[in-house]
């Protein structure tokens, strides 16, 4: 839906600077769209970079007309919160970005196609990102017969960086001259890349369809990069299996945030030995032998919370040392020692 000339405004009311910003946080790192604003009336007069640390930030606004006034002719809500509803007093912000002509880019579960039918101008859309493809079946395991490398970012946790450490190996893949490709499985990289899975919104039987469909067009890279979601041992998450059975890995790495040792939202559920993990995950993508049993190339550590240099590479040396494995936080210190493993092996 987005076209190169489109300027882009996150809709971030009340979430700049939280963990469920990270639609816009991504958009804002990742998109080759000039991002002009972010929208928030509690941070409006501060900047994207101020306030995430994010290079090269935006400004953040008051309302959707100081962003249309610096431009923006799409909206997105930046926000991924918890069940995926848009909260009931973002609607009436909605409709004036919609009166002024903007269209808008929507990650969440809660559809705006249906409100917004028959009033917008020529040009102007409204992207509702979780939708279920059309003409999908059943999964194969078609994908194992591939020649190339499938690389699946598996996690500890939810929202932890599986994104962004897809997105930089990816970016870094391709700028070492080799043919490769990222498969979006989220509203944030689908929003990015332009298309890819949305895998929370796919009935179960299908999941495994969707993501095999995305890898087996990408089968003419040497290396395909399959952004994550959730996590094997998170009660709340189901889409492991399905990304395993959909992408037929032959490698993994192991996101996680660094000091976190249970589950974000759930501290009764803890965040198992990290080698112990890594081995769950192989075993269960192998599966006996039936599957490839992928290399673990190591761990991509998020250290975005951790202020000082020197502690932040402690943390990642440290991570690297209980893996037995390379480690990295891939925004702060980049995915070179990854990158090698894997063009290595």
């Amino acid at each position: 839906m987005i076209t190169a000339s489109n300027k882009i405004a996150l809709y971030m009311e009340g979430h700049v600077g939280a963990p469920n910003g990270k639609m816009g946080y991504g958009v804002l790192r990742y998109s080759p769209n000039t991002v002009v604003a972010a929208v928030d009336s509690q941070k409006a007069g501060s900047d994207m970079t101020r306030e995430v640390g994010i290079p090269g930030g935006c400004p953040v606004v008051a309302s959707v007309e100081d962003a249309h006034a610096l431009g923006a002719d799409v909206l997105v809500l930046g926000v991924a919160n918890s069940g995926g509803f848009i909260p009931a007093d973002w609607y009436a912000h909605l409709d004036r970005a919609v009166a002024l002509g903007m269209s808008v880019v929507n990650g969440l579960h809660d559809k705006l196609g249906p409100r917004y039918a028959g009033k917008t101008r020529e040009g102007q859309w409204v992207w509702d990102v979780r939708e279920e493809p059309k003409g999908l079946a059943i999964g194969t395991g078609a994908a194992r017969k591939l020649p190339n490398k499938r690389v699946l970012f598996v996690g500890t946790d939810m929202a932890i960086g599986k994104m962004t450490a897809a997105l930089e190996m990816w970016k870094a893949t391709e700028a070492r001259g080799r043919r490769a490709e990222f498969v979006a499985t989220g509203q944030t990289g689908i929003t990015i890349r332009g298309r890819g899975v949305p895998l929370d919104a796919i009935r179960v039987d299908y999941a495994t369809a969707a993501i095999e469909r995305a890898v087996l067009e990408a089968k003419d890279a040497e290396y395909v990069f399959v952004e994550g979601q959730g996590a094997l041992g998170h009660p709340g998450s189901t889409s492991t299996l399905p990304l395993m059975r959909g992408s037929c890995p032959t490698h993994l790495v192991l996101c996680h945030r660094a000091g976190q040792t249970a589950i974000r939202n759930l501290p009764d559920v803890p965040i198992p030995e990290f080698q112990a993990y890594v081995a769950l995950y192989r075993d269960v993508a192998a599966c006996a032998g039936v599957f490839p049993h992928p290399v673990f190339l190591g761990g991509c550590l998020n250290t975005a919370h951790i202020a000082d240099e020197a502690e932040a590479r402690e943390a990642v040396r440290a991570f690297a040392v209980a893996l037995g494995a390379p480690a990295t936080d891939p925004v702060r210190f980049g995915v070179a020692p990854l990158v090698d493993a894997l063009l290595e092996g």
